[in-house]
């Protein structure tokens, strides 16, 4: 009785596996006459069977739902993610045709890709160079490339988690690059692979082969992961990504000022001023991080520093207006101590003769800001705020054509108002 059982257990199995092997035929069928719906079809419902296949089986199983999936280029977005999923199951069996598949797919997916990255697409092109990793995932530069789509298509998000996972396995973009100068143009060009380098040598159209390491991207990672820590308002790790960052180009000024901002916004104010004063040192002719140390002064109630920086920046350019405005403001700002001691005094003699003493310095107080505030009008002529600053400057220094001057501007910006 136990031998009936066996034997037709036995049989049972052999009819399982038979007809495993006859769906999956039927479906190879349906692929080569190009019907991948059936194909699909077919194939999900031997699928509930795959754990009862053999290697051999299940390696063909997984070809077939890769090339059913892909449909030759036809398949969708998911589809074709699905179909490279299962054409990396494939362990021994159908190597070679899978290789097949997968370099139509490369080829494609290679054009498709750098198309929508020329057109601006952005985010077709991260789904595609995906996918390409996904295909090739010893090429780590097509997760390079996914990264930098992301982050031209401001989706910070994926470009973030592509550069970790860069800077996680230590890619660095390092290639061995094959040059030689152009016979015709003299120019130096560089050439896709020694081969081709050679052989244009040797028929003589190039001449001065050589060869060179390219320059490291790591650099540019840790960077762009810093940048998007800080768009995202991730102060403490945009600082620890920075601080990583400056260890590979100590002397990139984008990335000191970023780390400077960083601290202004914590409110480390020193650690901010030493961070410019080390941009100024790299880059002396730029205004902008002179004039912030003038700002940085000021905000410390460092008024004569930073009267230093505003002038530094008006000798060197003198249409830059916040640098005016801000040094008219911070002499003028001087004006409020005189004003509460005047108002203080009495009416001895004593009194009086300082009294005389601070409008005198209350004049000359005026007389250093008005160049400032004519330069900003200057600038700007519409600037009714100036005008009328001016306006009263010259009423207390009674200088009547200015006034009148300055007052008629100022009723012709308002309006008349």
């Amino acid at each position: 009785m136990k031998k009936h059982v066996i034997l037709a257990l036995a049989l049972g199995f052999s009819i399982f596996s038979f007809a495993q092997k006859k769906e999956l035929k039927t479906a190879e069928k349906a692929i080569k006459n190009n019907n991948f719906s059936e194909a699909k079809s077919i194939l999900n419902q031997v699928e509930s069977m795959l754990s009862s296949m053999d290697e051999k089986s299940k390696d063909k199983f997984h070809y077939l739902k890769g090339q059913a999936l892909y449909a030759n280029g036809a398949g969708t977005d998911a589809d074709l993610n699905m179909a490279i999923d299962n054409l990396n199951m494939v362990n021994s069996s159908y190597k070679v045709e899978v290789q097949e598949v997968k370099q139509n797919m490369i080829n494609s997916i290679i054009t498709e890709s750098n198309s929508h990255y020329q057109s601006s697409q952005y985010s077709e092109a991260v789904k595609g160079f995906e996918k390409l990793y996904k295909l090739i995932p010893t090429d780590t530069t097509y997760l390079y490339y996914a990264a930098a789509s992301a982050v031209n298509g401001k989706d910070y998000d994926t470009a973030l988690k592509h550069y970790n996972n860069l800077n996680e396995i230590g890619y660095t973009g390092v290639e061995k690059e094959y040059f030689a100068t152009n016979q015709a143009t003299g120019e130096e060009e560089v050439l896709s692979s020694k081969d081709e380098r050679d052989n244009y040598v040797k028929i003589g159209a190039y001449n001065n082969p050589g060869e060179r390491q390219t320059e490291s991207k790591k650099g540019e990672i840790i960077k762009n992961i810093a940048f998007i820590y800080v768009s995202q308002g991730k102060t403490t790790e945009a600082l620890a990504a920075i601080k990583e960052a400056r260890k590979n180009e100590p002397n990139d000024v984008s990335l000191i000022l970023t780390e400077a901002n960083l601290y202004h916004e914590t409110g480390d104010l020193d650690s901010y001023k030493n961070l410019i004063e080390e941009a100024i040192k790299l880059d002396p002719n730029n205004l902008d991080l002179v004039f912030n140390l003038g700002v940085i002064s000021s905000d410390n109630n460092d008024i004569e520093k930073a009267r230093e920086y505003y002038q530094k920046v008006i000798d060197l350019d003198p249409t830059y207006i916040n640098a005016q405005t801000n040094m008219a403001a911070l002499i003028l700002g001087e004006e409020q101590n005189i004003i509460e001691e005047m108002n203080s005094l009495g009416t001895s003699s004593a009194d009086n003769k300082r009294y005389d003493e601070l409008k005198a310095k209350r004049v000359n107080i005026y007389n250093e800001a008005v160049p400032y505030l004519e330069a900003v009008l200057k600038i700007d002529p519409k600037s009714i705020d100036v005008a009328r600053t001016l306006m009263n400057i010259y009423s207390a220094v009674d200088n009547t054509a200015k006034f009148d001057e300055m007052k008629a501007l100022v009723d012709a910006l308002s309006g008349g108002n």
